[in-house]
């Protein structure tokens, strides 16, 4: 039996992303049978419908990983209450050319971590509205906001809040139990 695959899309193309320390954890939570993997999405150039004839590598590259994954797990961090412009770049990329949208069918869940109190809710749902529309099936619960991210991480920036550990851990649980749904 093959693992299923699942892709990790970071928003925050910071080196020390808080996102992705957090995208570490839940991957490291992968059960038996379940491959997580990041998908890198900060080589691809600004969506261009001039390159729907002719993609640049990246984006060929990009959209034969995603079309490989059987779910997506999206981690944003929120910027001016919205999702970062890699992030919805990425989700332009593979939804075009018009007809080929490689995001179609998925099931999918949405993580926003924030340094911020309100923990990137703005972003988590301004997200969801479009991977709606992307014909994502977006996990609607539980949903998944982590605010104040600087003191569940340690200096390294490794998870170490105990509560948020479990947290993840059952949310990967609903996740899998999701994704086993569409399969």
């Amino acid at each position: 039996m093959s693992s299923k695959k699942i892709g990790i899309v970071v928003g925050s193309l910071r080196k020390d992303s808080f996102n992705k320390s957090i995208a570490e954890y839940v991957a490291s939570q992968a059960p038996e049978g379940y491959e997580m993997k990041f998908v890198e999405i900060g080589d691809l150039p600004l969506y261009n419908q001039d390159y729907d004839g002719d993609s640049p590598a990246a984006y060929t590259r990009f959209r034969e990983e995603v079309k490989g994954l059987d779910a997506v797990l999206f981690f944003t961090p929120e910027h001016n209450r919205s999702y970062p412009a890699a992030l919805k770049n990425a989700l332009d990329v593979g939804s075009r050319p018009y007809g080929s949208n490689v995001w179609s069918g998925k099931p999918g869940a949405v993580v926003s971590v924030s340094p911020g109190a309100i923990a990137g809710f703005g972003a988590n749902q301004q997200l969801r509205q479009v991977l709606s529309f992307l014909n994502l099936y977006i996990m609607a619960q539980p949903e998944v906001y982590i605010g104040g991210v600087m003191n569940v991480l340690d200096e390294n920036g490794k998870l170490k809040d105990e509560g948020t550990k479990a947290f993840l851990s059952d949310f990967v649980k609903a996740f899998v139990a999701w994704v086993e749904k569409f399969q």
